[in-house]
């Protein structure tokens, strides 16, 4: 079905998706050229098909997007409805090599003026749906995240190219949060923020629901806070990731795992082999005395001292990292920051070559928490069953590895 957009103008797609929910779904077909729209709606069973050529640009007006009860950044919050939203559906799909463009500009300004009533939508947001399909279609100018299943089962993201400018806040490209079995595939980010970062809530979300379950492959990461993140919202836990073939070009961090004391939930196997880095500040982070948001300035934070273990302990452990060459680095080859309480565990880098940025001056940097680095080498606090073997750095200023309180294998 093509929307009739001469009769309705930017309500032509969701009148088109609301006659197709009526006969129990099917696809919605939007032609080449520029077609104006509201927000989106999906039902089970539709699928949004964006013709070579077609561009469908999304109204930068608030009162085109409810104000809806969501969870983003890892709390439950207001927050005004994502451009294209599905909640409790199967089978929800966006296909083609269209353009869908998010206006954001509007948003970002006002965000800045600190004039929204409301979060910020993220672009595409389909919640609690089952059989999730992204694939082949630009998206760009998100108002705020820009791919965003929120406790979602079965999702497939491919092909997918995203461009969001690189001052542009909180403009995340790919965001799976408490979601079960996600494969993204062969996808460009170039984005304002993190390029991929994986989430399952905060300590204050209703329901701890693990992000479990994902796959990462082929894909390539321009700028961008992080490469691919795991946190710092994880209070219901990250478990089994895999990220494999994929370049990284110009991203502040590359593999990053944040959280913090009282978040609670654990990291719990990441295994990462194949990459490319170029022109990062340090390859891998790993922060569990992680400050941004809620309560992160707290002293209980980054309290040297042990604290007492409970369920608001985080955890990390069984991190494998191997075959990744990474040049032009600029901080630190590899910052690991455990807390004493609960130290990181089982953390191997094989077969890694790192090489410091040596033909221009090189500015330092904050690698994680404490002071900034410049060219360093592997630092490490408070980690149980670290193994380094293959580890080539070149270009380090000073040892090549810092040790506290760390046990090596």
């Amino acid at each position: 079905m093509y929307p009739d957009f001469e009769q309705y103008g930017k309500q032509a797609v969701q009148k088109a998706i609301d006659a197709l929910k009526a006969v129990g779904g099917g696809t919605v077909t939007v032609p080449a050229g520029v077609h104006v729209t509201t927000g989106l709606e999906f039902y089970s069973n539709t699928e949004l098909h964006l013709e070579a050529g077609a561009v469908l640009s999304f109204s930068d007006d608030p009162a085109d997007y409810p104000v809806i009860d969501t969870r983003w950044e890892g709390y439950e919050q207001k927050s005004y409805r994502p451009l294209l939203y599905a909640k409790d559906q199967q089978n929800v799909f966006v296909t083609g090599s269209g353009t869908l463009e998010g206006n954001g500009k509007q948003w970002w300004d006002s965000f800045r003026r600190k004039e929204n009533k409301a979060a910020r939508p993220c672009f595409i947001g389909f919640e609690q749906c089952e059989n999730v399909q992204l694939r082949d279609f630009r998206v760009q100018n998100s108002p705020a995240w820009t791919l965003h299943p929120l406790r979602c089962s079965n999702v497939l993201i491919s092909g997918v190219s995203i461009v969001n400018p690189a001052d542009s806040p909180n403009t995340d490209g790919i965001d799976p949060e408490s979601c079960q079995n996600v494969r993204i595939i062969g996808c460009l980010i170039d984005v304002g923020d993190d390029c991929i970062a994986i989430k399952a809530g905060t300590e204050d979300a209703r329901e701890k629901v693990p992000c479990e379950n994902i796959a990462i492959t082929g894909c390539t990461m321009v700028h961008g806070h992080g490469g691919v993140v795991l946190g710092s919202e994880m209070s219901g836990s990250i478990r089994h990731v895999a990220v494999t073939g994929c370049v990284f070009n110009g991203t502040d961090r590359g593999i990053r795992i944040k959280t913090r004391r009282r978040r609670g939930g654990s990291v719990d196997g990441l295994t990462v082999s194949g990459l490319i880095m170029h022109d990062v500040i340090c390859p891998v982070v790993v922060n569990m005395m992680y400050y941004c948001g809620k309560d992160g300035r707290e002293p209980f934070v980054a309290d040297p001292n042990p604290q007492p273990v409970d369920e608001t302990t985080p955890s990390v452990r069984h991190i494998q990292l191997s075959n990744i060459q990474v040049s032009g680095c600029r901080s630190a080859a590899v910052c690991l920051y455990g807390i004493p309480e609960s130290p990181i565990e089982d953390i191997r880098l094989n077969n890694m070559h790192i090489e410091m940025v040596t033909d221009e001056p090189s500015i330092p940097v904050m690698c994680a928490r404490s002071h900034p680095m410049n060219r360093a080498g592997v630092y490490a606090e408070y980690v149980k069953g670290l193994d380094l073997n293959g580890l080539v750095l070149t270009g380090v200023e000073g040892p090549e590895h810092q040790f506290v309180s760390v046990e090596t294998i």
